[in-house]
């Protein structure tokens, strides 16, 4: 599915000398490489502030409490994503309200959004899901109405550029009020273990989440809020530094193997693959197709005993879900979500595909489908 140490083979030497001046520095947390990672990434992704922490939960977890949202609050997410969007507003006490999504972009279906508010919301977490945006400009319009937050889960379209109406292109996880991002090993920007990043226009916003990274403190030792101990390593940042000079050429070769997908497998009965937008590109984190009337249980033992690997993202919607039982959501309350878990399949995508694999890839699935049909 993915190919990390491929793509490491290629920026060895930079990567090798990047991490070894860390060592040599002995600095290794909240070092220079910290500091310069974050001033980087803000310049790539013109943000007036980027604060680094952790991981992709922490960011969002201290972007909700940076908020100052209190226990009981609701916060609107889809149901269609990954469970840690949903985790972090249950960890502190507030309730996720879920939202149903579109069947082609995957991403929150606004309709199911704006009959989710109610009185009491107080955010919106809409998920860039597989890498592209959600339809931001009528989320943010739909914010305002209502006096919401918009924290933008930007992990899977770090680089994705989105046309907001009438204004420039601006970067996903730059145009809500908030916009947090993941450095794991596997995204699109990914570090050697685990790293997020947060990132707002608005100055004191950014002091308190910068201050709740580190125990909440603005000044060592002075605790004014109550924080987390959330800080990126320096290595990992020395190594995301070497990674942010690729990333728009990691881009275009993700997109340059959808491509290829696309006009190979478009023409196929019972095979439906991922839309893309008008309003910004898409950055392919995943290459998610959908099943119609083939067992996507044989089409994977299929791909498997051919040595192509797939996977589910993801199998059960989180309204479904063991932990948010409580919540008293039911089987039928979002159709799109729960039809996207039954019929998803995500193909290998990564910066390492060439063309005699993405041929291998769509030669098998051709002729699985066009067998099942046959028969």
């Amino acid at each position: 599915m993915v190919d990390l140490f491929g793509q490491y083979r290629k920026i060895r030497t930079e990567i090798d000398r990047a991490m070894q001046q860390v060592i040599e520095s002995s600095a290794f947390i909240k070092g220079p490489e910290v500091k310069a990672f974050e001033q980087e990434l803000a310049r790539y992704m013109n943000a007036k502030n980027v604060i680094s922490c952790g991981n992709g939960t922490d960011a969002l977890q201290i972007s909700l409490m940076a908020l100052g949202l209190k226990p009981g609050d609701e916060v609107i997410t889809p149901a269609f994503t990954f469970g840690a969007t949903v985790e972090v507003i249950a960890l502190l006490g507030m309730k996720p309200v879920f939202a149903d999504v579109d069947p082609g972009t995957f991403n929150m279906d606004l309709n199911s959004l704006e009959r989710a508010i109610t009185s009491k919301t107080r955010a919106i977490i809409p998920v860039h899901l597989f890498g592209q945006c959600a339809d931001l400009d009528r989320i943010m319009k739909l914010a305002k109405i209502h006096g919401l937050y918009v924290i933008e889960d930007a992990a899977q379209a770090i680089s994705a550029d989105y046309r907001p109406e009438g204004l420039a292109i601006k970067k996903a996880g730059t145009i809500g009020h908030i916009g947090c991002t993941s450095f794991f090993p596997s995204k699109n920007l990914g570090c050697f273990g685990d790293g997020g990043a947060i990132f707002t226009d608005d100055d004191d916003l950014a002091q308190d989440l910068s201050a709740i990274t580190t125990h909440g403190m603005y000044v060592k030792y002075y605790q004014d809020l109550i924080g987390v101990n959330s800080r990126l390593d320096s290595i990992q940042a020395a190594v995301l530094r070497v990674k942010l000079r690729h990333i728009d050429e990691y881009a275009g070769l993700r997109r340059k193997a959808a491509d290829y997908y696309d006009n190979t497998l478009r023409d196929l009965q019972g095979l439906g693959l991922p839309s893309r937008v008008s309003y910004g590109t898409h950055v392919f984190h995943q290459y998610t197709i959908k099943l119609d009337g083939i067992d996507r249980t044989k089409f994977r033992d299929y791909l498997k005993s051919k040595g192509i690997p797939t996977m589910i993202y993801y199998p059960v919607p989180l309204h479904l879900q063991k932990a948010f039982q409580y919540l008293g959501y039911r089987k039928g309350d979002l159709p799109v979500s729960e039809m996207l878990s039954e019929s998803v399949v995500s193909l290998p995508m990564h910066t390492e595909l060439n063309e005699e694999q993405l041929e291998y890839i769509t030669g098998n699935i051709i002729e699985f489908i066009k067998g099942n049909h046959e028969k």
